[in-house]
């Protein structure tokens, strides 16, 4: 039975809740995609849990690319995609010496001092999507390549570089749609070599397959729909709860 790759049925609704909630964000709805691997660790480990969701996520890349491609920042993406490829490398060389509570930590504090920076800071107007300020794009593409690779919770670095932009949401979600599906498949190569695809972690990764699609459309469905003012809100409240859950669990493993 394909069930049966699944150690539990509790292991198979809470893989099926992550993968619809990871789906909606990839479809541009929020930033519930990391609480993905936080989720699924609740019943796995998390490095299990991170191997099985990577071939949906490219899945959901997939899926997303098609909907959003019309709607591209190129350049942002050649600012950004060099601090990424960096990013996974130093993750790939530092596997084995950080742990998950530490990156869940580290994720979810700079989550929450984004987070509260745009709730608390003094209004201002929007910063001018000129691209002049590289320094900036580099370190915080290298932190969401690196926080991508560990746990698959590389938003919030780019967030932080893109959303004071306030580009409109069709544009801000297809490049970050771009840049998360060119992440994900760099990050298939070291994950093989690292031997994190088992036939049980891509049997259960090919289970969710469906689930993936369809989430992910209905999320780029609801965001093709939604204003500004509604959009942001969202993903501000989204970013904090992920926050909470990573720095709970971070001190929790410590």
């Amino acid at each position: 039975m394909p069930f049966a790759l699944f150690n539990s049925p509790t292991e198979l609704v809470v893989t099926l809740v992550a993968v619809i909630l990871v789906g909606l964000s990839k479809g541009g709805l929020g930033g519930m995609s990391m609480l993905g691997v936080p989720l699924m660790a609740l019943v796995m480990s998390p490095v299990t849990a991170a191997a099985v969701l990577l071939p949906v996520l490219v899945v959901m890349d997939v899926v997303s690319v098609a909907q959003w491609r019309k709607w591209v920042d190129w350049r942002i993406m050649r600012l950004i995609l060099p601090g990424s490829v960096a990013g996974i490398v130093i993750g790939w060389l530092t596997a084995e010496m950080v742990s998950d509570a530490v990156v869940r930590l580290i994720v979810g504090v700079v989550s929450a001092l984004f987070v509260a920076k745009a709730v608390f800071a003094p209004r201002g107007g929007p910063v001018a999507a000129t691209g002049d300020r590289p320094l900036l794009a580099h370190l915080c593409g290298t932190a969401a390549g690196y926080t991508s690779f560990v746990a698959h919770a590389g938003a919030p670095p780019l967030q932080i570089y893109m959303m004071p932009m306030q580009l409109d949401p069709k544009l801000f979600t297809g490049t970050t749609v771009m840049f998360f599906a060119i992440t994900n498949a760099l990050k298939l190569i070291p994950y093989a070599m690292l031997g994190e695809f088992d036939a049980q972690n891509l049997g259960r990764a090919a289970l969710m397959f469906p689930v993936a699609v369809l989430a992910t459309w209905a999320g780029g469905w609801a965001v093709k729909r939604m204003r500004s003012e509604i959009f942001y809100p969202l993903t501000y409240v989204s970013v904090a709860l992920v926050a909470v859950k990573l720095i709970w669990d971070g001190i929790a493993g410590l």
